[in-house]
């Protein structure tokens, strides 16, 4: 009569209940403390001196201008670099060609450069004493320090986040189908709408959601390339730093309060987003379905 021996499987880390708990104790800390907490005191001090003056502070003109002027370059930046991810991610993942990697590396540079370097550059390509600035002054056309200079540094910082949705998905995705669809005749405009785009559309709408809500909240390379001026050049997230510096704080936070708002429906469009991409995943990896 032969004995089968079991042999014990050894314990894993996260199997152990103190250390399950520890962990999760800690990141609910650092959750409450670091993202919950000031959102909580956004709302508390917005209101902290009553509804009245949350009410002006929201509807001043100035407020209302930079709102109108972040919504602006939200309306630009955000459908000009939705158009160069795509391109992007079709040229890089459809196609070999000579420039590919360091393609990859351009499409990077906006979030490896610190967002007020960017600016500092701008000043030196576009300001007066820049490499265009002298013929732009010689023809009355203005880019810093007015809406256009606001709407390049946006869409610098901005640049790389929908490209770097589509590019992995794309890449994972192959480029079989898009192969087939050729050989059958259907030109290239017809492959990207029938085939390339149903495939990817979740992470391009995921992508567009993070780039509106950089857009939103940008502050360092617009604060270098936008002058400061009340009024006319000041986005939101500028607009706020003027009231704190005015020793306005309940209107800093009355204004940070529409940022916030932003920020919490972009999370519940992401995770809508992120749900139904990865319903679409576990469909699409159904083996019966494959064959069926």
């Amino acid at each position: 009569m032969s004995t089968v021996s079991t042999r014990r499987k050894p314990p894993r880390v996260g199997d152990a209940p103190l250390f399950r708990r520890l962990m999760i104790g800690i990141v609910v800390v650092l959750v409450a403390l670091v993202i919950i907490a000031p959102l909580v005191i956004i709302g508390v001090e917005a209101f902290s001196k009553g509804w009245q003056l949350y009410r002006d502070t929201v509807i001043h003109p100035d407020t209302l201008h930079a709102v109108m002027l972040t919504v602006l370059a939200a309306l630009i930046a955000v459908p000009v670099n939705t158009v160069f991810g795509i391109a992007a991610a079709w040229a890089i993942t459809k196609f070999d060609f000579w420039g590919k990697r360091f393609l990859l590396v351009v499409i990077e540079i906006p979030f490896s450069v610190s967002p007020i370097v960017a600016g500092v550059a701008y000043l030196f390509v576009y300001g007066l004493q820049g490499l265009f600035g002298p013929w732009l002054d010689a023809h009355d056309i203005k880019i810093l320090f007015a809406v256009p200079g606001i709407i390049i540094a946006s869409m610098f910082v901005t640049a790389p986040f929908v490209a770097r949705e589509l590019i992995p998905l794309m890449q994972a995705q192959g480029r079989d189908l898009e192969e087939a669809s050729t050989s059958l005749g259907a030109s290239g405009w017809r492959t990207f709408f029938s085939v390339t785009l149903p495939n990817v559309k979740w992470a391009l709408l995921y992508g567009v959601i993070l780039c509106n809500a950089r857009v939103m909240g940008e502050f360092g390379a617009v604060s270098v390339v936008s002058g400061n001026i009340r009024g006319q050049t000041n986005t939101l997230p500028l607009h706020i730093e003027l009231l704190y510096h005015d020793y306005n704080a309940t209107g800093a936070f009355a204004a940070a309060s529409i940022l916030a708002l932003i920020a919490v429906f972009t999370i519940i469009a992401k995770v809508a987003l992120e749900r139904q991409g990865a319903g679409r995943v576990r469909k699409t990896d159904n083996p019966a379905e494959k064959t069926s």
